[in-house]
């Protein structure tokens, strides 16, 4: 039996956290229950509304989110009802029975240029994927229905999902001008149609294949104990440069650090890779980020997919 384990995740909206579970809750579908009758139909929201403090519950794919009466503040209760959600989900009970009809959400999808001219971001109004995927080529799509589906597009080079977007490259003789249009309204249906974007197994980073450049399976699957120096580089990479890259489609992800040479290797993806602009993104934002906020001990950052 799978054993499920919650991450717990702050919002934009303080009286609302999102717990992350590492297996689909439902299949593309979303729920919102207001009180505990409106819940008859899902055990486990109307265990969660014996809480006091519990307002809202949402399910979703892989997470549930509660929004809380301001009764109580998060830091007090949080950890709590992620082990009794844990409890809950490892005791093998429904989470929705399928009597429920799902809230559909209207899905919207606007897209968006990003610095390399041969890649295009597409956006959606929900979160399509917890994490990184960069799918180099059909081969890689195994675990992402969506990634499958747009490479049968003889145009489509890559395919770069995270968050609550899709990035694309394409082939230098395509024109984004002619197929943007196609590709949106393709992503938009299939979505709607409640078309999983990932399958179970890409939660599960030991299941992934390993052609699949994920932060996952990066993180779970590299044993290396980084050193003081490496973690402060890991943490500027974190907080000032990845939400930058992200808003152009892209991502950035450390790899190595060379103390003899004094090197750091990251590895670009999504927009980011095979961007002409990327050596300068690197040499004057990275480069120079890195060298004034840890004096003198950076001398170069390189990519190794650059």
């Amino acid at each position: 039996m799978q054993q499920f384990n919650i991450e717990v995740t702050q919002t934009s909206n303080q009286n609302i956290v999102k717990f992350i579970v590492n297996s689909f809750l439902t299949q593309s579908a979303s729920y919102e229950f207001k009180n505990i009758d409106e819940a008859k139909n899902s055990p486990l929201a109307q265990q969660l509304f014996y809480l006091p403090f519990v307002k809202t519950v949402y399910i979703s794919q892989n997470f549930v989110a509660i929004e809380k009466y301001d009764i109580v503040e998060w830091k007090e209760v949080q950890d709590e009802v992620a082990e009794s959600i844990a409890e809950y989900l490892n005791s093998g009970k429904s989470v929705i029975t399928e009597t429920v009809v799902p809230k559909k959400v209207p899905i919207t999808i606007y897209a968006e240029s990003t610095p390399n001219p041969t890649v295009m971001k597409f956006i959606a109004n929900k979160t399509l994927a917890t994490g990184t995927f960069e799918f180099k080529n059909i081969n890689d799509t195994a675990h992402s229905p969506l990634a499958k589906a747009l490479f049968n597009f003889p145009f489509v080079k890559e395919v770069f999902i995270s968050g609550n977007f899709v990035s694309i490259m394409i082939f230098n003789l395509a024109d984004w001008q002619e197929i943007s249009m196609e590709i949106r309204e393709f992503i938009r249906k299939f979505i709607e149609d409640g078309k999983p974007v990932l399958n179970d197994e890409v939660l599960n980073a030991t299941n992934i294949s390993k052609n699949i450049i994920s932060e996952e399976n990066t993180s779970k699957n590299n044993l290396k104990i980084h050193s003081a120096l490496e973690k402060e580089i890991i943490s500027i990479l974190d907080e000032y440069v990845k939400p930058a890259v992200a808003r152009d489609g892209g991502h950035i992800l450390f790899d190595s650090f060379n103390e003899e040479t004094k090197t750091v290797k990251v590895i670009l993806q999504g927009a980011c890779s095979g961007c002409p602009s990327s050596t300068i993104t690197l040499k004057n934002g990275i480069e120079t980020m890195l060298k004034e906020m840890l004096h003198g001990q950076i001398n170069s950052v390189v990519a190794v997919n650059g």
